[in-house]
């Protein structure tokens, strides 16, 4: 990882750089928006949630290179990647960074896994916590019946699809965003995408990431003021097809998908999906959001 004294810290730039790979555009990670944010504890830009996931992501993948673990993973057919963490505190720019992993459990059975327990926290204080796990299936049970959808293809983007309640946001896989947002989250990006080596390999995370521009997008468009009613991440759940992210190719079309979790529900829950083409289901989960409290920090 990109620091030279072995200390991992988010700056500011790597927060810009992040947000533009990703089209986030939430006043929280903006440098001269952040004030105009109503009751924000924070004195400051904080880092994307994304952006830390993908920090996660790294961490994990060189931990499973480092205990010999890939070879269970092909061996069992662990082909879902899955990601389960609660957000605790915000992470501001300048802040250490550290993360522990928790020793591998596998557990056998009809669906298989091997997870661990991972913390994220920021000058000692906890931010994100949770499970990296892999999986024969996807645990997560959240699913869609793309059949009963117009072809993605053609639909209107930036649309709720029909009188649904799903709303659609379409982005194009490329390598320069996914190089810029690996740089944003301390990641180096040679390790995924080398054109001189003709290495091109999307992160796991980069294709999740976009959902925070497609829920940003659907609450604009009902009328969402993002700055006088601030809302921040409390729970991400996404299993991710790593087969699947293998063919992953440059200019792929992908499908960003969402509904309400609960439609008479007021939380604000949300089951999305990446869909890449018309039918290929890449990741799937669950993003909660929560509005933010005043002794948030």
């Amino acid at each position: 990882m990109p620091a030279t004294d072995d200390t991992l810290r988010f700056q500011q730039i790597h927060i810009d750089v992040a947000r533009n790979a990703t089209d986030d555009f939430n006043p929280f990670h903006d440098k001269h928006r952040w004030q105009n944010v109503a009751d924000n504890p924070f004195a400051g830009p904080i880092a994307l949630g994304f952006q830390l996931e993908c920090l996660i992501a790294e961490q994990m993948r060189r931990y499973r290179e480092d205990h010999e673990e890939t070879e269970l993973l092909a061996q069992e057919g662990l082909q879902f990647s899955n990601y389960e963490f609660k957000f605790v505190n915000a992470v501001k720019a300048g802040q250490e960074v550290t993360l522990t992993t928790k020793d591998s459990r596998f557990r056998d059975g009809d669906n298989p896994t091997l997870a661990n327990r991972v913390s994220l926290y920021a000058d000692g204080r906890l931010a994100v916590t949770g499970y990296k796990r892999e999986s024969r299936y996807p645990p997560c049970q959240t699913e869609i019946d793309l059949s009963e959808l117009p072809a993605l293809d053609s639909a209107q983007d930036r649309a709720f699809l029909g009188d649904t309640d799903i709303f659609l946001k379409r982005k194009y896989m490329t390598t320069s965003n996914a190089k810029n947002f690996l740089c944003g989250s301390l990641v180096e990006q040679s390790d995924y995408i080398d054109e001189i080596a003709e290495r091109v390999s999307f992160p796991e995370m980069f294709p999740c990431a976009l959902l925070s521009c497609a829920l940003l997008e659907r609450a604009s468009q009902q009328g969402h003021d993002f700055e006088r009613e601030p809302l921040v991440y409390k729970s991400h759940s996404i299993s991710i097809d790593r087969d699947m992210l293998r063919d992953l190719r440059r200019n792929d079309s992908l499908h960003l998908l969402s509904r309400r979790a609960n439609p008479t529900s007021q939380a604000q829950d949300y089951e999305c999906f990446g869909v890449i083409g018309n039918d290929r289901v890449l990741f799937r989960g669950r993003i909660d959001l929560m509005p933010l409290a005043p002794g948030d920090q």
